[in-house]
C-alpha cells in the first residue's frame, strides 16, 4: 500500500471521528453526513488553523447543506445528466467531453457541483470505457476530453493508465485534460511513478482545484513541482466562496501563490446553484470587484477568466468588472484601461491597409 493510500484511510470519515478530533456534535451533522459523504485527509486537517476558518468552511459538514432554497434546489443544475450520451461521459460543447472516471475524491467539498453521487461507490468499467472510447471514436469532431469525476487521480496508476491508453489509440483525439484536487489535499499521491506514467501521454494539461492561499503548504508546492516537471503544464480553478476567498486581497494573495508553484490562474467559478451549498454563494458583484481589484494590480498571468457556468446547461459564461470597449468605428477605438481612463486608439487606413495587403513586399517603396 502507498503513502497516499494509507493517508486515505487515515482520513476523518465519520462524524464520531469528526466529533472527537474537531469538536463538531455527531448528531449535529449525522443527517448531512448519510447524505453528503465526509472525509478530511490528514493534509488538510493540518492546515485547519481555528474553528470556522476559510479551509474548515470547505470541508466540515455544516447544517445548513440540510436546509432547503428556493433558488439552490437542483442536484443537477448543469443538466449534465442530460448531455451524456452515454454512462459515464457528457458532451455539451461541440469539440470536447467530459468523463467521469470515478466518484471519489481525496476530500468531500461541501458546495461539490456533485454532491449528487461523489463518494459513492463507483470506478469506470471495462465496458464503460469501451463504450466512452466508441462514442468518441464515431464523433470525429471531438478533439479534448477532460477526465474527471470524483477526481481521476484517485484511482491507482494502473487502471488510469489504461483509461489515457485507450484514448490516445483514438486518432482525432489531440487534448486529454485531468481536473483534480488531488495536489493540493493529497500531494502524497503525486509520486515519480505516477509522473512517469503521465508523460507518456502527451499532449495532457491539469487543472487544479485551490480556493485559499492556506492551502499552498511546501508539500503542495513539491507535488505541483513533480508535475510541472513532468512537462504537463498546470492551470487552476477556483470557486467564489462566502467567507472563504470572497475578499480581493485574500484572492491576489492566492493567485500570485499558485504562480510562485508554477500554477496559471484559469478559472474563478460563480458558485453553481446545487441542492445543499446556498450558504456559500456570494453575489456577483463580489467576483467583479476581484477581477477589478487583480486586473492592473498584478501580473495578468494572475487574473484568471470570471466564470458563470449558466444553469441549465448553457455553458461557461465569462463576466468583465466593466467595459472596456467604449466605442469602435472606422476612425478610432476608444477603450477604458484598469484605472477607467479612457485611451484612444486610430484605426489604420480601410484603404491603405487594403493596397499594402495586395502589393509584393519587393514593389512597396
Amino acid at each position: 500500500m502507498e503513502q497516499w493510500q494509507k493517508e486515505i484511510r487515515e482520513s476523518i470519515d465519520d462524524v464520531e471521528t469528526l466529533e472527537a478530533v474537531l469538536g463538531v456534535p455527531a448528531e449535529e451533522v449525522r443527517e448531512i453526513v448519510d447524505k453528503y459523504p465526509l472525509r478530511i485527509t490528514p493534509h488538510v486537517l493540518k492546515t485547519i488553523q481555528r474553528k470556522g476558518d476559510a479551509i474548515w468552511k470547505q470541508v466540515v459538514p455544516d447544517a445548513e447543506e440540510g436546509r432547503l432554497d428556493a433558488v439552490c434546489s437542483s442536484e443537477d443544475p448543469l443538466h449534465e445528466e442530460a448531455d451524456s450520451p452515454v454512462q459515464n461521459l457528457v458532451h455539451r460543447y461541440p469539440d470536447r467531453v467530459l468523463l467521469y472516471v470515478t466518484n471519489q475524491c481525496p476530500i468531500y467539498c461541501r458546495f461539490c457541483t456533485r454532491k449528487r453521487f461523489v463518494g459513492s461507490p463507483g470506478t469506470l468499467t471495462p465496458e464503460n470505457l469501451k463504450q466512452v472510447v466508441d462514442y468518441i471514436s464515431a464523433h470525429t469532431e471531438i478533439r479534448d476530453i477532460i477526465l474527471s469525476g470524483g477526481d481521476p487521480l484517485m484511482v491507482v496508476d494502473m487502471l488510469l493508465e489504461r483509461v489515457l491508453k485507450a484514448l490516445r489509440a483514438i486518432p482525432h483525439l489531440e487534448i486529454i485534460r485531468i481536473g483534480t484536487r488531488v495536489p493540493g489535499t493529497l500531494p502524497s499521491r503525486i509520486t515519480e511513478n505516477l509522473c512517469a506514467m503521465l508523460k507518456k501521454y502527451h499532449p495532457l494539461y491539469m487543472n487544479l482545484h485551490f480556493n485559499h492561499p492556506d492551502e499552498i503548504t511546501p508539500e503542495v508546492a513539491e507535488a505541483c513541482g513533480r508535475l510541472a516537471d513532468a512537462g504537463i503544464p498546470l492551470g487552476s480553478q477556483t470557486v467564489l466562496l462566502d467567507g472563504v476567498n470572497d475578499d480581493p486581497e485574500v484572492m491576489k494573495r492566492l493567485m500570485q501563490k499558485l504562480l510562485a508553484i508554477r500554477v496559471k490562474p484559469y478559472y474563478i467559478y460563480q458558485a453553481d446553484l446545487v441542492l445543499g451549498t446556498h450558504h456559500f454563494r456570494t453575489r456577483v458583484e463580489k467576483g467583479l470587484n476581484i477581477i477589478k481589484a487583480l486586473r492592473g494590480h498584478t501580473s495578468g498571468m494572475a487574473v484568471p477568466h470570471y466564470v458563470i457556468d449558466a444553469p441549465g446547461g448553457g455553458g461557461k459564461v465569462a463576466i468583465l468588472p466593466y467595459d472596456t470597449l467604449l466605442s469602435l468605428d472606422e476612425e478610432q477605438v476608444i477603450v477604458k484601461n484598469y484605472e477607467e481612463k479612457t485611451v484612444h486608439y486610430p484605426q489604420p487606413n480601410l484603404a491603405s491597409a487594403s493596397i499594402l495587403s495586395i502589393a509584393s513586399p519587393f514593389e512597396i517603396e
